[in-house]
């Protein structure tokens, strides 16, 4: 396992190269690679990006699934000291125009074909919008115009491409946009992959594990778990595509033995009953995050998985990971928190008086660490909007620490109801309404009113032939002891509520479709 002091990428393949070089470093996306062929096939890549006018310090950006191809031109970038920007797979020219532009970058790897369409092509088509692009590679086919990723892994290897340091940026994130314009996030090796050191023994991550993420690798989330795996010298296990129909076989067939997943990944099944202890039973640590989650949910969960245990995190793309739980946790805490802090990180919540509120009341919650970014790039107005004068990261969330330094998430500031100066936070109401058998997936979100200044929506997807009413949902809310002014006063059922590709429901987007009412009022 690599030592801190060797906090780069490439360090720590270099080290399961030499060490461990049959073990096997991806699994799941066709064959399986061991780390010796990994890191032909990154010298390779590195060396035809090289070739192509791509060293330190350029941007790189990537449109690609959770592969294999992934993987390679991640790490394929960093021994190049080059900057790995990461893009997801749903965003189309409108999204890839400015984040492109924005980073500058020089080059992206996109799909030959996906879905009928061309990425690869579409982003050719946009260079004209975009003057610091020279390159786009296409992976898993030929398109005019662009550089084939299959030819450049047939380059020929030229040794040590890179004099990138741990404290050189390497990695380009960019905020998810749910309310306002996408921030760019820039980290150093050793932020990141100190974070994720720091986390693999008391995640009970090892040599032998196999790390899975359902997630995007292109979020933070995703992306933290290759960096567990890189870590530890475990196996990376893909899931190119999720499919609801097969995600449980194709759970039993992967043979994770740690899993990171969203709670829309599992709720459908668990309000199915179509998930078994069989499908999980190599499973010994299931991580859910990227959302609010039911402790319903995480109960239900964790009551499949035999000898292992439910989890969740709480991170974000300035910081990657906050706060987890450990397996060993009570389960009231790992179905009804979001854990502890990781490693060297400190967490303080601040109350509307800006004091450090006491234990179990709620505030903003403001974390520092070695893991927190120092600054949005380009934009140094958000930047000192971001943190305090004393450097602590504002992060806009609203939560509480109990005693014992468990964290609960309880919304975000910006999306408080502000009903004729009443202020509250709707996820209390949307944990209530989730538990209604007939709502797969729902938020609150305002709306405005011309007397109370903003009213609130319950904009609802339901599962399939299934009805429900406003007055279910009061009636649900009354029996809870919810107060009055806190209950919807419209609902809003949608075909599908907008979700970013992290699965976060998009309220912005929610906001903006109720200037057009086909409503249920009262």
């Amino acid at each position: 396992m690599p030592t801190t002091e060797l906090a780069t990428l490439p360090d720590w393949l270099e080290v399961h190269r030499r060490e461990r070089p049959d073990a096997v470093a991806i699994s799941g996306d066709g064959a399986d690679v061991s780390y010796a062929e990994l890191a032909d096939d990154v010298a390779r890549l590195a060396a035809g990006l090289a070739a192509s006018g791509i060293g330190k310090d350029d941007v790189v950006a990537a449109q690609l699934p959770n592969g294999r191809a992934f993987v390679t031109a991640f790490l394929a970038t960093a021994a190049l000291g080059a900057v790995f920007q990461t893009l997801h797979m749903p965003y189309r020219s409108k999204e890839l125009r400015y984040l492109i532009g924005h980073a500058g970058a020089k080059a992206v790897f996109a799909l030959a074909a996906a879905g009928g369409a061309s990425p690869a092509s579409d982003i050719l088509a946009l260079k004209a919008d975009l003057p610091a692009l020279e390159h786009v590679v296409g992976v898993g086919g030929t398109v005019d115009g662009t550089l084939s990723y299959a030819a450049l892994l047939r380059s020929e290897p030229i040794g040590s491409t890179s004099a990138a340091g741990p404290d050189d940026t390497y990695l380009l994130l960019y905020t998810s946009g749910t309310t306002a314009e996408p921030k760019g996030v820039p980290h150093s090796a050793r932020a990141f992959l100190g974070n994720a050191f720091r986390s693999v023994a008391e995640l009970g991550i090892g040599p032998d594990s196999r790390v899975l993420s359902v997630a995007a690798l292109s979020h933070l989330y995703g992306l933290f778990t290759v960096h567990l795996a890189l870590a530890a010298g475990a196996t990376i296990t893909l899931l190119p595509v999720f499919q609801p129909a097969s995600f449980a076989q194709d759970l039993e067939g992967l043979a994770p033995t740690h899993l990171f997943a969203a709670p829309a990944h599992f709720s459908p099944l668990i309000a199915e009953s179509a998930l078994t202890e069989a499908h999980l039973r190599s499973v010994a640590v299931l991580c859910l995050s990227g959302t609010t989650v039911p402790p319903t949910l995480a109960a239900a969960v964790d009551a499949l998985l035999g000898d292992g245990a439910v989890i969740q995190l709480w991170g974000m793309s300035e910081l990657q990971a906050g706060t987890f739980g450990r397996p060993q946790d009570p389960l009231e805490t790992r179905t009804g928190t979001a854990g502890r802090v990781s490693p060297r990180t400190e967490l303080r919540i601040v109350a509307e008086t800006g004091e450090t509120a006491p234990a179990g009341v709620e505030g903003e919650l403001e974390v520092r660490g070695p893991s927190v970014f120092a600054g949005y790039l380009n934009n140094p107005a958000e930047t000192e909007r971001a943190f305090t004068p004393d450097g602590w990261f504002r992060t806009g969330d609203l939560a509480r620490l109990d005693q014992a330094g468990y964290l609960t998430l309880t919304g975000r500031t910006k999306e408080l109801i502000n009903r004729g100066g009443v202020k509250y936070n709707p996820v209390e109401v949307e944990l209530i309404a989730i538990t209604h058998p007939a709502i797969l997936h729902c938020a609150v979100v305002a709306y405005p009113d011309a007397v109370l200044g903003e009213r609130a929506c319950l904009c609802v997807e339901a599962r399939p032939d299934q009805a429900i009413t406003l007055d279910d949902i009061r009636t649900l809310l009354e029996a809870r002891g919810v107060a009055k002014y806190k209950w919807p006063e419209r609902l809003e059922i949608l075909p599908n509520l907008p979700m970013t590709p992290t699965r976060k429901v998009m309220r912005g987007a929610l906001a903006a479709m109720l200037i057009t009412p086909k409503t249920q009022q009262g």
